[in-house]
């Protein structure tokens, strides 16, 4: 396994390190965004862990950038706690958010369940199709009425696993604990800022994703 550490304190890219050698994980390093991008672009990570708070390019632009050439999951590191900044990594298509200071143990088991969902062999059906909603998993690509359309890995994972439970009931726990880890540390907000943001993208066809009501959500198709 191979991680990029990026953060502007050479301190805490330390102490990372230290628990990454720990591990016997490969690890590469950057101190701003620009960095952090020509390293993405060089070499195949199997997680980024990035900083927000950065100088000359901060961790939500680096993201984005990164995400425009590759799906690698991302943690992201800050000092702010604010559920507004949470939902913001969400929606930028990050995988977890640790807050600062951290536990080292809990960062590396945070890793470990990140790249171990990443690396789920997918299902042995290729595709699916409803109406016009068509999603290819061999390939990762959903279309609305025959365009490719950008969803974030976290809206992909979401979507599928409703579709693969199709016309059940899922609780938010239940969603929680499948996309994003048991070991995660979220809550029901997590769960309903993703449905928000994937409902949105699937545009007309949004209405596959029904609100069970203090319950959670499912995808409904009657053939």
């Amino acid at each position: 396994m191979k991680v990029l550490i990026v953060d502007d304190e050479e301190l805490i890219r330390d102490v990372i390190k230290e628990y990454l050698n720990l591990e016997n994980m490969l690890f590469e390093e950057a101190s701003n965004g620009y960095e952090a991008i020509e390293k993405a672009k060089q070499e195949d990570f199997d997680v980024i862990i990035m900083d927000i708070m950065m100088p000359k390019m901060d961790g939500y632009k680096a993201v984005k950038e990164i995400r425009e050439f590759s799906n690698v999951p991302f943690i992201m590191l800050s000092a702010r706690s604010e559920e507004y900044d949470k939902l913001t990594c969400f929606d930028i298509g990050v995988d977890d958010y640790v807050t600062k200071p951290f536990s080292p143990r809990e960062l590396i088991a945070r890793i470990k369940a990140v790249t171990k969902r990443n690396n789920v062999v997918d299902n042995n059906q290729v595709s699916y199709k409803f109406k016009g909603l068509e999603i290819d998993a061999s390939a990762h690509e959903v279309y609305i009425d025959g365009n490719n359309i950008y969803l974030t890995p976290k809206e992909y994972d979401l979507l599928m696993y409703l579709i693969e439970n199709k016309n059940i009931a899922l609780t938010r726990e239940n969603l929680l604990t499948n996309i994003w880890g048991y070991d995660f540390y979220g809550d029901d907000r997590t769960v309903d800022t993703h449905i928000k943001t994937l409902r949105n993208n699937l545009g007309k066809y949004r209405n596959f994703i029904i609100t069970i009501r203090k319950v959670g959500y499912k995808f409904e198709y009657k053939e």
